[in-house]
């Protein structure tokens, strides 16, 4: 009273966190509904603000302070002095202790009579499970109420239905909601409005202990909870279909109606879906795994939001694959599986602009995941995504498909791209020492059904940068093996960098075109990155060079591999089909005799000098060359 009184002295509304749009809406009522606001002890202040929030527009513009408060205080004393206070969650409470409402019943005062008659009954209960079932058991027989379909309406409240003595599923249930919370027990109303066969509707009471579980009103199970009738018919509900769906009556926010059969026109009853719940059989945990259960939470609302979600184990194993529940569905309902405990995983939220890729580890114990969806700026995108990228690359390795996860087309800032690029070399680069060591220490690449023999050595002294690497192709073509072979050890002497890895590869096949066939451009890139991993090969000093049909070959994979080389040096060979264009930032040096006509080499050797000048030309500091 006296909070009261000083807010109306001060003029100040009683409530800052009420909203004046939502105060406006209770019309002449408005007086009532800031007196109820202000006053009580803080708990009760707290349950008030929480009411007026959430109840329906009626209430709000009809019932009185005196109803309010009577209702708040009693329904706080109740959650004080029972044995499970410390299990019940403020959000339970809010929902399912503290309305004076269970449906669109008329509005009884019921909580202090039933307080009185009740709680004797539940005084020696441990737990609300305990205390749901006894009242259940006892408290129609005690106000004289049975249940028959003659009852005068469906949505009876609970001293209708005992002035009558009668009330069907609807009107029971109420009566046992109502009971429950008298006592702190949490309780709310759950139905269906039509069963799968089309044979009516039915309504049922759900009990919170840590977690929900349901009993029919009238209908005890002795001392258990999750038995009845029922049970087989709610297992064939489905959620495509709403008329056939289960729901649970809540009063927080909700996009949900609950469907009441008896008055179809009102929408004031807010529901949650709780269909899988009945729906879904209950799978024990297998040995070793844990249950993990997943919400994404929309970052502008901070309600639940609807979108898919996928788990990634090693090898980016698709371990899951499902979708959140929204704020249709209770509170405690979540998209669920079973994952090996002590694991780390990637889990992909959300879609769009508003995805998620983030990592975690199966504890041992069940587990809420919840994960938050928000629009972010570009650079903490950036950022977030070098984060994700690190995670996703230990987890499921370097041959996870990254364009297929969100992250690979979030744009980057510069240096989250370098940080990006270093990490997944890095992760190649572990992947490549796991698996081609063998290949290495036999000196015989093998892509398919062709392989490639290689031969080298190390010479000088390794800069801090790394070793450079020399690839140097063998001539021959178009003759037997043994001419290549010939061929092949003729080349390995050749030539004796001062500094670097000289290699001598020998060609996949002995055809004429030994060296520019498609599949040298992925013998010579696995190479290369061999050559990184094993023997720390500088990426940015790999020079190709070749002689005859292994000029041939330079010719050709020079321009078509240009990003790979350093320089390139090509020795009397023949272009055949290539083009000089992709060797702007390439060195290419092109040596040929003079009176070397066979296939016009050395005509073609000036037609490929003018080209190589005429680019540079018309690109000043591109295409360095030199021909001799």
């Amino acid at each position: 009273m006296w909070n009261w009184l000083l807010a109306q002295r001060r003029g100040a509304v009683a409530d800052p966190l009420i909203s004046e749009e939502r105060l406006s809406q209770a019309g002449e009522n408005r007086p009532q509904i800031e007196r109820a606001l202000a006053s009580g002890c803080a708990a009760q202040r707290q349950a008030m603000h929480w009411l007026v929030q959430q109840m329906p527009r009626t209430d709000l513009t009809s019932l009185d302070s005196e109803y309010l408060l009577e209702n708040a205080r009693l329904a706080v004393e109740a959650r004080r002095y029972t044995r499970w206070k410390q299990t019940i969650p403020d959000e339970i409470f809010f929902d399912a202790v503290l309305p004076y409402a269970t449906i669109n019943e008329r509005r009884d005062r019921w909580r202090a009579d039933f307080r009185e008659r009740f709680l004797p009954l539940v005084a020696e209960s441990t737990s609300p499970s305990e205390a749901a079932a006894t009242l259940n058991q006892k408290i129609f027989e005690m106000v004289g109420v049975k249940y028959s379909t003659k009852r005068t309406k469906a949505d009876q409240s609970p001293y209708e239905s005992m002035e009558s003595g009668l009330a069907s599923c609807t009107g029971l249930s109420v009566l046992l909601i109502d009971a429950c919370r008298s006592v702190g027990v949490p309780a709310r109303f759950v139905g269906t409005p039509l069963w799968s066969d089309g044979s009516g509707n039915h309504s049922w009471v759900e009990i919170w202990d840590d977690g929900w579980h349901f009993t029919g009103a009238a209908e005890p199970t002795g001392d258990d909870l999750n038995r009845a009738w029922f049970t087989g018919r709610t297992s064939k509900a489905s959620r495509k279909d709403p008329r056939n769906g289960i729901y649970a009556v809540t009063w927080r926010s909700s996009p949900l109606s609950f469907p009441l059969v008896w008055a179809p026109e009102n929408t004031s009853v807010r529901a949650s879906d709780v269909t899988d719940r009945y729906t879904r059989t209950s799978e024990a945990t297998s040995d070793g795994k844990s249950l993990v259960r997943f919400r994404l939470i929309d970052g502008t609302s901070g309600d639940r939001c609807q979108a898919p979600i996928q788990v990634l184990g090693s090898d980016a194993e698709v371990l899951f694959e499902g979708e959140s529940r929204d704020e249709r569905f209770d509170a405690n309902d979540h998209v669920s599986t079973q994952l090996i405990a002590g694991e780390k995983v990637i889990v992909v939220a959300g879609e769009g602009s508003l995805c998620r890729v983030v990592s975690i580890r199966v504890e041992e114990t069940e587990q809420l995941v919840s994960i938050e969806l928000k629009p972010r700026s570009a650079a903490a995108a950036s950022a977030e995504a070098i984060e994700s990228l690190a995670a996703v690359l230990a987890i499921c390795g370097a041959q996870t498909d990254l364009d297929s996860l969100p992250i690979g087309s979030v744009p980057l800032t510069r240096a989250d791209a370098d940080a990006a690029a270093s990490l997944i070399w890095q992760a190649h680069a572990t992947l490549i020492a796991s698996q081609r060591a063998s290949e290495m220490e036999k000196r015989e690449l093998t892509i398919g059904d062709l392989k490639m023999p290689f031969w080298y050595q190390s010479l000088g002294t390794p800069p801090a940068t790394g070793r450079s690497l020399w690839i140097s192709l063998h001539g021959g073509g178009g003759a037997p093996a043994e001419v290549n072979d010939g061929q092949w050890e003729n080349q390995k002497k050749l030539y004796r960098p001062e500094e670097g890895i000289y290699l001598a590869p020998r060609a996949p096949t002995n055809s004429w075109n030994l060296w520019h066939q498609p599949h040298v451009d992925q013998f010579f890139d696995r190479l290369i990155e061999n050559l990184i991993v094993f023997e720390q090969v500088d990426p940015n000093r790999v020079y190709i060079l070749g002689y005859s049909a292994g000029g041939d070959g330079v010719y050709q994979i020079g321009p078509r591999m240009a990003d790979r080389w350093a320089a390139v040096a090509m020795m009397a060979g023949h272009p055949n089909d290539a083009r000089p264009d992709s060797l702007r930032n390439t060195a290419f040096t092109l040596h040929m005799g003079g009176q070397d006509e066979p296939y016009n080499r050395n005509g073609q050797a000036v037609i490929w000098q003018k080209k190589l000048a005429d680019l540079a030309s018309a690109d000043p500091g591109g295409y360095p060359h030199w021909v001799e």
